[in-house]
């Protein structure tokens, strides 16, 4: 078994309120655990209108796989255009870590 998880750090577009934030926020994380059947959340700058930490969390059977998987989120959210992804921190492990 492998558990991977991704933290990705966004930067928002033209927003000026914390509900405009929510507004671009929930849609993307619905739509990550719809697409990839992952676990997500807003992990940290809760507070800050224009930013955004998302966690991702998936489990594979294979490395191969969950690193696909983890590829594909990253590179779904960098094209969306209404946020900047800043940058992505990547962590694998396998079960009997």
């Amino acid at each position: 078994m492998w558990v991977g998880s991704l933290e990705l750090d966004l930067l928002l577009g033209d927003v000026h309120s914390l509900k405009e934030k929510r507004s671009l926020v929930r849609p993307l994380l619905s739509e990550l655990r719809r697409r990839f059947e992952v676990a997500v959340a807003e992990v940290d700058h809760v507070e800050l209108h224009r930013r955004a930490v998302v966690g991702v969390v998936a489990v594979a059977g294979e490395q191969g796989h969950l690193v696909d998987v983890l590829d594909a989120v990253e590179r779904s959210v960098a094209a969306r255009p209404e946020m900047e992804l800043l940058s992505a921190r990547r962590r694998l492990r396998a079960g009997d870590d």
